[in-house]
């Protein structure tokens, strides 16, 4: 008899930015109100995948401070000491500064730690929510332990990235020139 395929469990920690961000008609503006990662999560096939979702907050990344990112250290503690793969939705202005914080803190993870947002929040027409997303959750299958930045058909180690405002992407950190 044939065995049916194991689940893969992966723990997705939201923590707001333009990825969870939603048009609010009646003011004219765009916020940080309530999670909007469950309905994107419904759009997508994920076979035998399980998404463990923990709402752990809902901020712009530029609101947040290092109290926030110690919760989000904790968080990922909690999530890997299962060896579940973790996948975090963050603002992108401070995502980088956040990864650091996560492998500064935690040594050998014995998963992946993959983090990833939105230029456009999701719902907005030609938003890249649900593409930086695919793609975050298809990393942790792919890459080895650490902290990574899935975004826009790449995939960064933290240490190795930057946001780049002019072009609205993350991009490999050059090495430096020997003189």
């Amino acid at each position: 008899m044939k065995e049916a395929p194991r689940a893969r469990t992966i723990h997705l920690i939201t923590t707001g930015g333009t990825i969870e961000k939603r048009y609010v008609e009646h003011m004219g503006t765009v916020d940080n109100r309530e999670p909007q990662i469950r309905r994107a999560l419904a759009m997508l096939r994920l076979g035998e995948a399980v998404i463990e979702v923990e709402e752990l907050m809902n901020k712009d990344s530029l609101q947040m401070d290092d109290h926030d990112r110690a919760q989000v250290v904790a968080a990922v503690r909690r999530a890997v000491s299962l060896t579940r793969p973790v996948v975090i939705t963050h603002g992108t202005d401070t995502m980088v500064q956040t990864g650091l914080a996560i492998a500064d803190t935690l040594d050998a993870l014995p998963a992946p730690v993959v983090l990833t947002g939105a230029m456009t929040p999701f719902g907005i027409e030609g938003s890249d929510a649900l593409q930086n997303l695919t793609e975050a959750l298809l990393a942790t299958s792919l890459v080895a332990p650490g902290v990574y930045i899935a975004a826009h058909g790449e995939i960064h180690p933290i240490r190795e990235v930057r946001k780049d405002v002019q072009t609205s992407r993350f991009l490999r950190l050059t090495p430096p020139q020997a003189p």
